[in-house]
Protein backbone atom coordinates (compact mmCIF):
# COMPACT_ATOMS: atom_id res chain seq x y z
CA UNK A 1 0.00 0.00 0.00
CA UNK A 2 1.28 3.53 -1.10
CA UNK A 3 0.66 7.08 0.26
CA UNK A 4 2.49 10.00 -0.91
CA UNK A 5 3.09 11.40 2.68
CA UNK A 6 3.43 15.71 3.02
CA UNK A 7 6.09 14.82 5.67
CA UNK A 8 7.53 11.64 4.24
CA UNK A 9 7.44 11.11 0.32
CA UNK A 10 6.04 8.30 -1.04
CA UNK A 11 5.94 5.61 1.71
CA UNK A 12 5.23 2.10 1.13
CA UNK A 13 3.67 0.35 3.92
CA UNK A 14 2.65 -3.28 3.93
CA UNK A 15 -1.28 -4.38 3.89
CA UNK A 16 -0.51 -6.57 7.12
CA UNK A 17 1.51 -3.26 9.36
CA UNK A 18 -1.57 -1.01 8.52
CA UNK A 19 -3.37 -0.15 11.38
CA UNK A 20 -7.02 -0.17 11.65
CA UNK A 21 -8.98 2.66 13.69
CA UNK A 22 -12.24 1.19 14.27
CA UNK A 23 -14.08 4.03 14.98
CA UNK A 24 -11.60 6.15 13.73
CA UNK A 25 -9.75 9.15 15.89
CA UNK A 26 -11.21 11.16 18.24
CA UNK A 27 -12.24 14.68 15.76
CA UNK A 28 -11.41 12.45 12.73
CA UNK A 29 -13.39 9.46 12.54
CA UNK A 30 -13.36 9.46 8.77
CA UNK A 31 -9.88 8.35 9.18
CA UNK A 32 -9.20 5.00 9.90
CA UNK A 33 -5.83 3.61 8.17
CA UNK A 34 -2.49 4.50 9.63
CA UNK A 35 0.87 3.60 9.61
CA UNK A 36 3.21 4.09 12.67
CA UNK A 37 6.19 5.72 11.00
CA UNK A 38 9.92 5.96 13.17
CA UNK A 39 13.11 7.02 12.83
CA UNK A 40 14.68 4.34 10.70
CA UNK A 41 18.18 4.86 12.74
CA UNK A 42 15.73 5.08 16.12
CA UNK A 43 14.66 1.91 17.69
CA UNK A 44 10.90 1.19 17.23
CA UNK A 45 8.90 2.62 20.32
CA UNK A 46 11.49 5.25 21.55
CA UNK A 47 11.38 8.86 21.03
CA UNK A 48 8.50 10.69 18.78
CA UNK A 49 6.88 8.81 16.27
CA UNK A 50 4.44 9.51 13.76
CA UNK A 51 0.75 7.55 12.99
CA UNK A 52 0.56 8.73 8.89
CA UNK A 53 -2.98 8.29 7.90
CA UNK A 54 -2.65 5.64 4.67
CA UNK A 55 -6.29 7.75 3.38
CA UNK A 56 -4.63 11.37 3.49
CA UNK A 57 -1.38 12.16 2.90
CA UNK A 58 -1.28 15.91 4.56
CA UNK A 59 -2.09 14.33 8.22
CA UNK A 60 0.42 12.92 10.13
CA UNK A 61 0.04 13.24 13.91
CA UNK A 62 2.96 12.64 16.38
CA UNK A 63 3.06 10.27 19.09
CA UNK A 64 4.81 9.11 21.89
CA UNK A 65 4.98 6.33 24.64
CA UNK A 66 3.65 7.82 27.70
CA UNK A 67 5.87 6.02 29.84
CA UNK A 68 8.70 8.17 28.08
CA UNK A 69 7.56 11.07 29.87
CA UNK A 70 5.58 9.27 32.95
CA UNK A 71 7.06 6.53 34.32
CA UNK A 72 3.53 6.15 36.70
CA UNK A 73 0.99 6.21 33.50
CA UNK A 74 -1.54 3.82 34.41
CA UNK A 75 -4.67 4.98 33.89
CA UNK A 76 -8.31 3.50 33.98
CA UNK A 77 -9.53 2.36 30.74
CA UNK A 78 -13.21 0.49 30.62
CA UNK A 79 -12.48 -3.01 29.25
CA UNK A 80 -15.80 -2.42 27.08
CA UNK A 81 -13.48 0.49 25.21
CA UNK A 82 -10.89 -2.33 24.31
CA UNK A 83 -13.63 -4.84 22.91
CA UNK A 84 -13.49 -4.10 19.18
CA UNK A 85 -10.00 -4.27 19.39
CA UNK A 86 -9.94 -8.64 20.08
CA UNK A 87 -8.38 -10.75 22.60
CA UNK A 88 -5.10 -9.00 24.10
CA UNK A 89 -2.97 -9.35 27.02
CA UNK A 90 -0.71 -6.62 27.92
CA UNK A 91 2.00 -7.78 26.00
CA UNK A 92 0.19 -7.41 22.96
CA UNK A 93 -0.67 -3.90 23.22
CA UNK A 94 1.04 -0.82 22.03
CA UNK A 95 0.13 2.79 23.84
CA UNK A 96 0.69 6.11 22.94
CA UNK A 97 -0.30 9.52 23.57
CA UNK A 98 -0.76 12.33 21.14
CA UNK A 99 2.11 15.26 21.26
CA UNK A 100 1.63 18.69 20.24
CA UNK A 101 4.47 21.25 19.15
CA UNK A 102 3.25 24.65 19.30
CA UNK A 103 5.58 27.46 18.20
CA UNK A 104 7.34 27.64 21.31
CA UNK A 105 8.85 23.73 21.79
CA UNK A 106 9.16 24.74 25.41
CA UNK A 107 5.58 24.52 25.55
CA UNK A 108 5.22 21.33 24.29
CA UNK A 109 2.73 18.80 25.93
CA UNK A 110 1.05 15.38 25.25
CA UNK A 111 -2.61 14.02 25.42
CA UNK A 112 -2.65 11.71 28.63
CA UNK A 113 -6.13 11.77 28.56
CA UNK A 114 -6.77 9.99 25.03
CA UNK A 115 -4.23 7.39 24.50
CA UNK A 116 -4.23 5.04 21.64
CA UNK A 117 -3.78 1.87 22.07
CA UNK A 118 -2.86 -0.91 19.57
CA UNK A 119 -3.57 -4.33 19.39
CA UNK A 120 -0.26 -5.77 17.72
CA UNK A 121 -1.83 -9.30 16.93
CA UNK A 122 -4.37 -7.74 14.82
CA UNK A 123 -3.09 -4.22 14.02
CA UNK A 124 -6.42 -2.78 15.77
CA UNK A 125 -6.76 0.31 17.46
CA UNK A 126 -8.97 2.79 19.38
CA UNK A 127 -8.28 6.14 21.19
CA UNK A 128 -9.85 6.39 24.27
CA UNK A 129 -11.06 8.33 26.84
CA UNK A 130 -8.86 7.55 30.10
CA UNK A 131 -9.20 8.24 34.05
CA UNK A 132 -6.91 8.42 36.80
CA UNK A 133 -5.13 11.10 38.11
CA UNK A 134 -2.32 11.24 35.92
CA UNK A 135 -4.45 11.97 33.04
CA UNK A 136 -4.46 15.79 31.61
CA UNK A 137 -5.13 16.64 28.91
CA UNK A 138 -2.22 19.28 27.65
CA UNK A 139 0.82 17.61 30.54
CA UNK A 140 4.37 19.58 29.44
CA UNK A 141 7.26 17.30 28.52
CA UNK A 142 9.63 19.31 27.19
CA UNK A 143 11.49 20.14 30.62
CA UNK A 144 11.21 16.22 31.04
CA UNK A 145 12.60 14.89 27.37
CA UNK A 146 15.53 17.35 28.09
CA UNK A 147 16.72 16.39 31.77
CA UNK A 148 15.95 12.55 30.28
CA UNK A 149 17.95 13.25 27.33
CA UNK A 150 20.73 15.01 29.04
CA UNK A 151 21.32 12.14 31.60
CA UNK A 152 21.66 9.38 28.87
Amino acid sequence: MQVESRLFGLIDIEESKVIHFVNGLVGFPHMTDFALIHDADGESGKGVQWLQSMQEGNFAMPVLNPLQVLDAYNPTVEDELLTPLGEMQDDDMLVFVTVTVPSDVTKMTVNLKGPIIINVNNCKACQVIAEGENCEVKFPIYDILKSRKGGE
